[in-house]
């Protein structure tokens, strides 16, 4: 019986104390801090979604998918840092892009400001400066200078809910829209299906019976990409009885079958239309492929490789699509080509091999390799650099000219420290003439000679996504993105 008497008063005092703190903080249990603030209609459904949900209750869509297309649009003003202009500047490192390279503690000016903590960059607040030369040297984007406003300011395509641009029918997706996120890529590319699915219907069933039907070489819709937000696209696009093609310049899921083997992709259940649920834990890049092209040879996605878009234009009401092996024809259109843009290319033999690489996703995952970096700009010094510091990474740079003229001063020193402390072979005034499964042939001083090699990277320049897409009449805005939550970024 004492015990008993023990246990009830001991769970009354403590519900006697926490109510008190309760009462003197204003808040309740649950959600103290979202009770504050207002919900807010879902951009999908406009169903009306509690401040801090993480599913929209209606549609069941998460809300982070629209995290770039509902933050507030900014007009940039010289001199003015995102955030309260009086504040001071300081960076912040998103863990959901560093790769842990430490090419930002090179380029540090204040000593112990920046530094490694296991496979990510961490920012002493205190020591940090604002001077941005991180942020500048970052070969992945993974730090920005910010406020105490909590945001990091990003320029991306103008969408809607339903990731439609300011050009009327068509839509973008994905990485070009501002988040690289396989599932929120695979989200948005049914999202967006499904509008464009909504807007046919609608469009069709208001023709007049008297007018005749379309014209059946125009198809409903034109991906352009076959990464995970293009293959969303199209597979949605067929469960939605839409005419659909999704055109791909190189390989399938190209994308994806550049990343470094066996890195790891995600570990969650993603919703495939046409397939249902994918549950991989871990997945590395070869399992997403092997169930890509599964879901594909199943259901019949029409996936045309080798279809390099040269531009796209509006014609009679149609999209006029120009393409390496002739014009398309669409009432809709989806980008999801990503924002590396047109890479330019060495055009040797062998670049098509998987070794060949336009752009790095993750530094770690070329430790202990023979690396060939190609390029004379300053994304190729840093990469090269950047790689130098991975354990065990033999890394050459190889380019045309004599001197890296083009590339700012504080890269052309951190190459000479990395030469000069033996952790970077230079090849000035060389070319690459073929690429091998395990050696690539480059011609230095007239004479040719085969280097063993793992990996190339080509940092060669090309066009930008943005100025194909001003061309096309979609307009560019900036906005004030909220940084991530605690434990998906490391704010200092």
């Amino acid at each position: 019986m004492e015990m008993i008497l023990t246990v009830v008063a001991f769970f009354a005092l403590t519900l006697f104390l926490v109510r008190r703190h309760l009462r003197a903080s204003g808040g309740t249990a649950s959600a103290p801090a979202a009770a504050a603030l207002p919900a807010k209609p879902c951009p999908r459904c406009r169903a009306s979604v509690p401040a801090g949900a993480t599913f929209c209750p209606g549609c069941g869509v998460p809300q982070q998918v629209f995290e770039v297309v509902a933050a507030r649009e900014v007009a940039e003003e010289a001199g003015q840092a995102p955030g309260a202009a009086a504040a001071r500047l300081h960076a912040v490192v998103r863990a959901d892009v560093c790769v842990g390279c430490g090419t930002c503690v090179a380029a540090c000016p204040e000593p112990g400001a920046i530094r490694l903590q296991g496979k990510l960059a961490v920012v002493e607040t205190a020591l940090c400066k604002g001077h941005g030369q991180c942020v500048e040297a970052c070969p992945v984007g993974g730090i920005v200078l910010s406020t105490g406003a909590a945001v990091h300011r990003v320029e991306v395509p103008a969408l809607s809910g339903r990731f439609e641009s300011s050009v009327p029918g068509l839509y973008i997706v994905g990485e070009l829209g501002g988040r690289g996120l396989i599932k929120n890529a695979i989200n948005e590319g049914k999202i967006a299906a499904e509008a464009i699915a909504a807007e046919l219907r609608a469009e069709d069933a208001g023709r007049d019976r008297c007018t005749p039907p379309a014209d059946p070489g125009v198809l409903d819709l034109i991906v352009v990409g076959s990464g995970p937000a293009g293959l969303s696209t199209g597979l949605e696009a067929m469960r939605q009885h839409l005419s659909c093609a999704v055109l791909e310049r190189g390989t399938l899921a190209d994308s994806i079958r550049k990343y470094p083997r066996h890195k790891l992709l995600f570990a969650e259940p993603l919703s495939i239309p046409l397939y249902g649920d994918l549950w991989i834990s871990d997945a590395s890049k070869e399992t997403l492929l092997e169930v890509w092209q599964t879901i594909i040879a199943n259901t019949g996605l029409d996936v045309r490789v080798q279809h390099e878009v040269k531009s796209v234009r509006r014609d009679d009401g149609r999209f006029v699509v120009e393409t390496a092996a002739g014009p398309l024809r669409a009432r809709r259109v989806v980008l999801a080509m990503g924002r590396r843009g047109n890479p330019r290319r060495l055009e040797v033999p062998g670049e098509e091999l998987a070794k060949v690489f336009y752009d790095i996703v993750e530094m770690e995952a070329f430790q202990g390799s023979r690396v060939l970096v190609v390029g004379g700009g300053d994304s190729a010094i840093e990469s090269a650099v950047g790689l130098a510091n991975q354990p065990g990474t033999a890394v050459t740079l190889s380019y045309r000219g004599a001197r890296f003229e083009r590339a700012k001063e504080r890269n052309r020193a951190k190459l000479e420290a990395a030469v000069a402390h033996g952790r970077l072979r230079l090849l000035p005034e060389s070319q690459v003439r073929s690429i091998r499964e395990d050696a690539v042939e480059l011609e230095l001083q007239g004479a040719r000679q085969l280097i063993p090699n793992d990996y190339v990277i080509l940092r060669l320049g090309g066009e930008p996504p943005f100025a194909f897409l001003e061309r096309l009449g979609v307009r560019i805005v900036k906005k004030d993105v909220p940084l991530p939550e605690a434990g998906q970024a490391t704010v200092a």
